[in-house]
């Protein structure tokens, strides 16, 4: 019988059937590493590795960290600096696996579990990247499990185990903060609000508080430029409005269609079904984000973490329903359709594909992934497009670099206005021995200047409010790349004299958006 075997072999064979998915899993990923090239995020991190420190404009400490150390152990190939992502996603195979494994499934619904999440383009897009994104769902989701074995075993000591996940997954992302209030609120929603009552509940949230606390201290000091820039990230012209079925419909299309009936049926499975009772604050967790996402008006994929969680529940659900001998060719096409929808869809979310192969396949299909911001977009969706043109644009700056005077290149600052094309010029600039890059956006900000006066300024692009302190400019280069965002054309100004020293009109230059 597909899918069974005896109890005395089932967990050695359960866990050798999710490791071997996870490993299907880490290879693709591992294949594709080197494909295109660095994401503008990735680039930042590595100049945020570079200045170590517990907290950032824009996110905790953990990625950096992490970044620093396959630095360190590893080098700067794409390649090597994708490997934590791939194991990541890898362990989110396990991890939904494990879900449906805790919640009585037996082989079927831990492979569907499994094989949901791997096909997932929302995943396969994720855990590509080295990015907070890719991280988010093993913290959510362990979270869950620790619950989901707490409740089983009644060990009370687990809140430690919750609470260290928590704390980790805050100095990954603060959107940990949102499951955190999701899961309180499913906890008083349901009987297991007298798990309050127990002191171990309050010495994990205590472990999570001192895991957290370094980064909370940093916010502090700076005046916590964390919510300035939060504040501004949610009312920027950038996002896409979404109305509250196209933020569902986009969920569907994150998760792959084909699993819509899992992870539904996940959904009930905690808040509707008699065996789910136990569990139902993880349901109502879910249902809590989803409101609040939808007030807030946040993005689609900040959603995404709580899947796994629901397509354990959901695969248990649907191995009920397709009970063998009678459905067992139901189960095998089941998984067959998943793998076939996955590898279909694999291109709009992972390089699989040469660039220009993924061009004529994306218009053949008239498909593109959804855009989550409202920007011009050029051959590629904004997910591959900002890891094309970052070394060409490091070559058009040293161009005009070395035009200027020896003497006037040592007091020359280069000047870009956004993190990317900073990073990029960080980066991808020592090999033509280049200065780093300074900016007004995000940590730059908080860089600095260094010991520029503004007497030579390269200027990637216009900048308004610094052109205006320039006593001459002129045009001396363009950077332009067929497959990068449009706005990344711009062309390269050198700004001579500024009329107050830079360091005096350094806050006037501040983007935190």
């Amino acid at each position: 019988m597909i899918f069974q075997g005896s109890k005395s072999a089932r967990p050695t064979g359960d866990l050798a059937l999710l490791a071997g998915l996870a490993a299907a899993k880490l290879v693709l990923h591992l294949l594709v590493a080197h494909r295109y090239g660095y994401f503008r995020d990735e680039l930042y991190f590595i100049d945020c590795s570079k200045h170590l420190d517990w907290g950032y404009v824009d996110l905790p400490p953990l990625v950096p960290a992490i970044t620093r150390l396959v630095h360190d152990s590893l080098g700067d190939s794409l390649t090597a600096l994708r490997f934590v992502p791939a194991l990541a996603g890898a362990l989110k195979v396990i991890l939904a696996g494990l879900i449906a494994r805790e919640l009585g499934g037996n082989r079927f619904a831990q492979a569907l579990a499994a094989v949901a999440v791997l096909v997932a383009p929302g995943y396969l897009a994720a855990d590509h990247l080295l990015t907070m994104n890719a991280l988010e769902p093993v913290f959510w989701t362990s979270c869950g499990l620790v619950f989901i074995r707490l409740v089983k075993t009644g060990n009370p000591r687990l809140w430690i185990w919750f609470g260290i996940l928590a704390g980790l997954g805050l100095e990954n992302k603060y959107s940990m903060l949102l499951f955190g209030l999701g899961f309180v609120a499913g906890l008083m929603l349901t009987r297991q609000r007298r798990l309050f009552l127990n002191r171990w509940i309050w010495l994990g949230a205590a472990a999570a508080l001192v895991i957290f606390l370094p980064n909370l201290l940093w916010e502090i000091h700076h005046h916590f430029p964390t919510l300035q820039f939060l504040s501004y990230h949610r009312v920027s012209p950038t996002n896409v409005p979404l109305t509250p079925l196209a933020f569902l419909a986009e969920q569907i299309l994150d998760l792959q269609p084909l699993t819509c009936l899992i992870w539904m049926a996940g959904l009930w499975y905690y808040l509707g079904s008699r065996e789910g009772e136990p569990y139902r604050a993880l349901g109502w967790t879910y249902i809590v984000m989803l409101f609040l996402l939808l007030v807030l008006r946040g993005r689609t994929y900040y959603l995404l973490p709580a899947y796994p969680l629901l397509l354990g529940s959901g695969a248990v659900f649907v191995e009920k329903a397709l009970t063998p001998p009678r459905w067992v060719w139901a189960r095998v096409a089941y998984l067959a359709v998943l793998a076939l929808g996955g590898a279909f869809l694999a291109p709009f979310a992972l390089p699989v594909l040469p660039v220009t192969a993924y061009v004529k396949y994306s218009k053949s299909l008239n498909l593109d992934p959804p855009a989550i911001e409202n920007r011009k977009l050029g051959k590629l969706p904004q997910l591959y497009a900002d890891t094309f043109g970052w070394k060409e644009m490091a070559a058009a700056t040293a161009r005009v670099y070395y035009t200027l005077p020896t003497a006037e290149r040592e007091q020359t600052a280069i000047f870009a206005n956004d993190y990317g094309e900073a990073a990029a010029i960080d980066f991808f600039g020592p090999a033509y021995r280049l200065p780093e890059a300074i900016s007004p956006h995000q940590n730059y900000f908080l860089w600095g200047p260094r010991n520029y006066t503004g007497q030579s300024i390269i200027l990637l692009g216009h900048n308004p409010t610094l052109e205006k302190q320039c006593s001459a400019e002129e045009q001396l280069g363009f950077v332009e790349h067929e497959y990068a965002m449009p706005y990344e054309s711009f062309p390269i100004l050198l700004c001579h004299d500024l009329r107050n020293p830079l360091k005096q009109v350094w806050s006037d230059l501040k983007r935190w958006e």
